[in-house]
């Protein structure tokens, strides 16, 4: 493996109410020197839900999203407060999207948003044995809960409105972690 590049500079070039973005003057191991810039995460990260209602149906979410100006089908997901395990903002997250918590939490992986040129992470977790408990949430309308069929999940990835990455990512991982844990 290569050595790090060493960060001769770095300077914000950009910051919004969401989002900063840096740039680095980079010299690589071979004395080659490059300008990268990245965007910055803001906070303690995020997380994402795959709410299972039982064995065959995944709890889905259509909400609009801004960088498509339109509504898509999703696993629900949100920002981490500062002092929160993935798993305690997950539950939160879930009680202000869907209405649900969870008894069964688990931590799947911690996935990255597009390393080339973002610091932003999504911790993936798996929510069973699911309870009906609301919180106050912090979203501008009521959120779209969709009951999803999990056993052809190729069909549901195909389909038009479900074109999150993540999500798909996701999904495909729950499938196989619950497979491997029932044999």
């Amino acid at each position: 493996m290569p050595n790090t590049p060493i960060i001769l500079e770095r300077n914000t070039v950009a910051r919004s109410r969401l989002f900063r973005a840096e740039e680095l003057q980079l010299e690589f191991s071979n004395g080659e020197q490059r300008t990268y810039e990245k965007l910055c995460s803001g906070g303690p990260g995020a997380v994402l839900m795959v709410p299972m209602l039982d064995d065959s149906t995944v709890l889905m979410v259509r909400e609009y999203a801004g960088g498509l100006e339109n509504y898509h089908l999703s696993l629900p997901k949100g920002a981490m407060d500062a002092g929160e395990t993935p798993a305690q903002a997950a539950n939160r997250e879930l009680k202000e999207e869907i209405g649900y918590g969870a008894k069964s939490i688990h931590f799947l992986k911690q996935v990255h948003l597009s390393p080339s040129y973002m610091e932003h992470k999504i911790n993936i977790l798996i929510m069973r044995d699911l309870y009906p408990e609301t919180l106050q949430g912090d979203e501008p309308e009521p959120i779209e809960v969709v009951p999803s069929p999990f056993d052809d999940l190729f069909s549901l990835v195909m389909q038009d409105d479900v074109i999150e990455g993540r999500s798909i990512a996701a999904l495909y991982m729950t499938r196989d972690w619950l497979a491997q844990k029932t044999s």
